[in-house]
């Protein structure tokens, strides 16, 4: 796999020396609230994370570590394509970088992938990703009640898809 850059980001395979900046955004409640596992409570369930991000088969998985200004501050990618899944720790929310992070991570895919589509599944509650997925052309597909248990909590899902371009110079999505 090879490194995306974007403007403010580096994205780039996921390698031992990320496990403990990973650790502070897989431990970290607000992050995870909507994360499909509770937040990490010890450093052994991150390492095991994480080796399941190193191991993943490139066949099957387009998934990139995330830095700003040289720092690790999440992932965003494919551990298993098509779906696509992405997490920032919160003090980099609401700057455009989760934005900015798929928009390169979309792109990669469809040029590497024969991926008719990219699809999401995402907490209804979680309206920051929503929001984020709707501005790359992301519609909705469907919704379902109680697909998972987090802890002691059922959570729904909002299933959600984006069409392959019709060309690779023309991106569903656009710059507004």
């Amino acid at each position: 796999m090879t490194e995306l850059q974007t403007p403010r980001l580096r994205l780039r395979p996921a390698r031992q020396g990320d496990l403990a900046a990973l650790h502070a955004v897989l431990s970290d409640a607000q992050a995870m609230r909507y994360w499909s596992t509770p937040p990490h409570d010890n450093i052994q369930t991150t390492q095991a994370w994480l080796r399941g991000m190193i191991s993943a088969p490139p066949e099957t998985s387009h998934d990139f570590i995330v830095e700003h200004q040289g720092l690790v501050i999440g992932k965003a990618g494919f551990y298993q394509l098509p779906e696509i899944g992405f997490i920032l720790h919160p003090d980099y929310w609401g700057r455009g970088l989760a934005r900015e992070a798929l928009e390169a991570v979309i792109a990669s895919a469809f040029a590497n992938y024969p991926i008719p589509k990219i699809i999401a599944d995402v907490d209804p509650r979680n309206t920051g990703s929503l929001a984020v997925l709707a501005r790359l052309g992301f519609t909705e597909t469907g919704r379902a009640e109680k697909t998972f248990l987090l802890g002691d909590t059922w959570c729904d899902s909002v299933y959600l898809a984006l069409k392959r371009p019709l060309t690779s110079s023309s991106p569903p999505w656009g710059r507004g």
